[in-house]
């Protein structure tokens, strides 16, 4: 047999634990989520969409009360946004570059991500983007950094501005009465690339450290936790001293990092692991408390054990139970604070872009969600914004939401969308 039958049967195997697979009604959601019991996959399952894109005026669909625009298109798989002070909105284009496939499954895994355009060549970028006239649509586009290694996460403070590249945090000298980097950059941390490869950033209010996310390298440990030392993590960085440590760790790939402002705790989105059923265990939001542990690999949400893996009694023991779940295998990534009056009809909250499914017999994701919080915690179900992004039979893509912020006029929320290849733009209808 071919390695393309083989891997055509490895797909079509994993397509009938599909439809044998128990989909639960409803989804995950909340403080004290449904979760249920884990059912190992033989095979795990594999099902995503094919990339389509948007054609002419199609677009994705606001909730009621919102509108949707077009800020940019035409961009290179755009993962991450940020603000400058200027309101100029820099994107960062990268992908994830395919790793050699080690086995049948490798092979059908990777075909199967290529055609979903999940993988790729690397545009190595970071784009400025900005609105002249007041249209809601970029108008002036421009290189603000290339030649970088996968970066995604962005933060500038003072006379320096950092990215997240794959391998680390690097500095560039920046200016900011022209909003420029003004030269070549210093890597201040060094990280493990491969795996899960963002590396989110995120500034203190007093610019004195920087937060990152690092994911882990594989899905339970399963190359050994040595491998895995350093990632799976919230790391710290003390800009001033260089010193770098790890801030929470047991977060198998903690992606959007935000400040919630009421207690000033820092506040991540995490997706949890694959191979143990549709809804088992879902993805999460939670507030990262210093030197805490949240489970992975050998235990998720409230220190349910994964027999999967060689386990550590005493870690599983202070474990911390996760505030608030998204549902399983969203993969919800992106993650900003929006506060009150920034869409009229919404308080404040965390706004979160979900994927979307690539190990679930039903998709799930492929949305923009909207949590309430009051006093500094979730107080409300998630709220859809933004959704639209799959046709009704799940076979295609149109796009998948990532990276989302306030926009400079603070008054508009935008979403970066990788497989759209675009950056939407939400305000009130």
């Amino acid at each position: 047999m071919s390695i393309l039958a083989k891997i055509t049967s490895i797909v079509g195997g994993a397509m009938v634990l599909m439809r044998r697979a128990q989909t639960p009604a409803q989804q995950a959601y909340g403080a004290t989520p449904a979760i249920p019991a884990a059912r190992q996959q033989g095979i795990m399952t594999l099902k995503m969409p094919s990339a389509h894109g948007w054609v002419g005026d199609h677009a994705p669909t606001p909730a009621a009360g919102l509108k949707v625009q077009a800020f940019a298109t035409g961009l290179d798989h755009p993962r991450w946004l940020h603000v400058l002070d200027n309101g100029d909105v820099l994107v960062a284009e990268a992908s994830q570059t395919p790793r050699k496939p080690r086995g049948l499954m490798d092979h059908a895994q990777v075909a199967t991500m290529r055609r979903a355009h999940a993988i790729g060549e690397s545009a190595n970028r970071i784009t400025r983007l900005r609105d002249t006239t007041g249209s809601g649509q970029a108008d002036l586009r421009e290189v603000f950094l290339q030649d970088l290694n996968q970066p995604f996460g962005m933060a500038h403070v003072g006379s320096q501005f950092y990215v997240g590249n794959t391998d680390g945090i690097v500095a560039f000298p920046f200016d900011a009465a022209s909003q420029q980097v003004t030269g070549g950059g210093q890597k201040l941390v060094d990280f493990k690339p491969g795996g899960h490869w963002t590396r989110s950033l995120l500034a203190s209010h007093d610019g004195r450290k920087l937060y990152a996310g690092v994911g882990s390298l594989t899905n339970i440990g399963n190359e050994g936790m040595q491998a895995e030392e350093g990632r799976a993590a919230v790391w710290e960085l003390d800009i001033a001293s260089g010193a770098a440590r790890i801030f929470a760790g047991g977060l198998r790939n903690p992606v959007g990092l935000a400040w919630e402002p009421t207690t000033g705790a820092l506040w991540t989105v995490v997706n949890e692991r694959d191979g143990l059923g549709d809804e088992t265990p879902p993805d999460y939001l939670t507030s990262a408390q210093e030197g805490g542990f949240y489970g992975w690999p050998y235990s998720y949400w409230d220190r349910i054990v994964d027999d999967r893996v060689p386990q550590d009694a005493a870690l599983v023991a202070q474990s911390i139970t996760p505030d608030f779940a998204l549902g399983g295998h969203t993969a919800s990534l992106g993650l900003c604070w929006m506060p009150a009056g920034t869409l009229a009809r919404l308080p404040e909250g965390m706004v979160i872009g979900q994927h979307g499914s690539w190990n679930r017999a039903t998709l799930s994701g492929y949305r923009v969600v909207f949590v309430p919080f009051t006093a500094g915690r979730p107080s409300g179900p998630a709220q859809v914004l933004l959704s639209g992004f799959l046709s009704d039979d799940e076979k295609l893509s149109y796009g998948r939401p990532v990276g989302v912020c306030v926009g400079g006029d603070g008054k508009s929320l935008l979403v970066a969308d990788d497989v759209g290849n675009a950056v939407w733009r939400i305000t009130d209808a």
